[in-house]
């Protein structure tokens, strides 16, 4: 292998790495930009996702856990892995509503410290009562039958085809909610209440029901970054706190509310971390994520993209 398809491969490899770092981190930093709410359960939401999504496709044996102590030997429905993708951010989607509604929102006015707990809490809840019903033993997620196997690709040579299939859906995703928030009138008026949300409610604009949906919007992206990342690793409880950290660091560089600065900064610490691991240095690869976040705040507290607030 050349050096250039060495490169191009640790490069694409670190879109698919970034992708899903994208997809969670967009949602999570336009619930932090437009509600000011800091959701540690996001992570959660992205358990929920790929369990979610294991249900769906098709039948997972059951080894230990409380379901298979009742004598339940696998669940799972076998609709495929594009049901998976149609119904799992409808699901999610619907879970971030209620979660907006009946926990979320009462913390809005609270300080950052009690969002944290509150959420963290909640993840911790969600998670142990996945380990309790269906174990905490990894479990395969396999890949669609439609993206299994390579794909010949100039220069690079073979490469997963499946890899390629998160980088095309994460920029499908990515390009339509940015589009619903920089060129409609509901993203107008998410922007203008981010802005000025006072002003807005005088207008005679409620507030609270393009707010409810953007954290829906926020969930459901979540729930689609469990169903394809799911195939890239096998599933289990811990995946969604394990996702949380590098999530958050990609809003934190790329700048709080920006899905530009996220995309950005998705991409920079996905590409860094593979590009650790393929050159030997696979230890350091969440340490050089750290360094880099680090580096960058160094420079721009406000992230890549993001404004500086006036404490004055």
């Amino acid at each position: 292998m050349t050096l250039l398809a060495d490169i191009l491969t640790i490069l694409l490899n670190g879109l698919q790495q970034g992708a899903i770092y994208v997809l969670l981190a967009v949602g999570l930093s336009i619930i932090l930009g437009t509600l000011k709410f800091v959701n540690f359960a996001h992570g959660a939401l992205y358990l929920v996702g790929a369990y979610l999504g294991l249900f769906i496709t098709g039948q997972v044996p059951l080894n230990n856990g409380q379901l298979a102590e009742w004598g339940i030997q696998s669940y799972g429905i076998g609709l495929g892995f594009v049901a998976a993708l149609v119904i799992v951010p409808i699901v999610v989607f619907i879970i971030g509503l209620l979660m907006e509604r009946f926990i979320a929102q009462a913390f809005y006015d609270r300080p950052d410290t009690d969002q944290i707990l509150v959420t963290f809490g909640l993840a911790i809840i969600v998670q142990e009562l996945l380990r309790a019903l269906l174990g905490g033993s990894s479990q395969p997620f396999p890949q669609p039958s439609w993206a299994s196997g390579p794909i010949a690709l100039p220069v690079v040579g073979n490469f997963p085809r499946w890899r390629l299939g998160v980088i095309a859906i994460t920029a499908v995703l990515v390009l339509g909610v940015y589009a619903l928030v920089e060129y409609t009138d509901f993203g107008l008026i998410v922007q203008a209440g981010t802005l000025d949300g006072e002003m807005v409610r005088l207008l005679g604009i409620k507030l609270s029901r393009p707010y409810l949906v953007v954290f829906g919007i926020g969930a459901a992206l979540a729930g689609v970054a469990g169903v394809v990342g799911g195939p890239l690793a096998n599933v289990n409880p811990n995946i969604g706190t394990e996702q949380l950290v590098p999530a958050f660091l990609t809003v934190v560089i790329g700048g709080v509310g920006k899905i530009e600065g996220a995309v950005i900064a998705g991409l920079m610490l996905g590409t860094l971390q593979v590009l650790l691991i393929q050159t030997g240095y696979a230890a350091w690869s969440q340490v050089g994520i750290y360094a880099l976040a680090a580096l960058v705040l160094l420079v721009r507290p406000q992230g890549l993209l993001g404004s500086e607030v006036d404490v004055s």
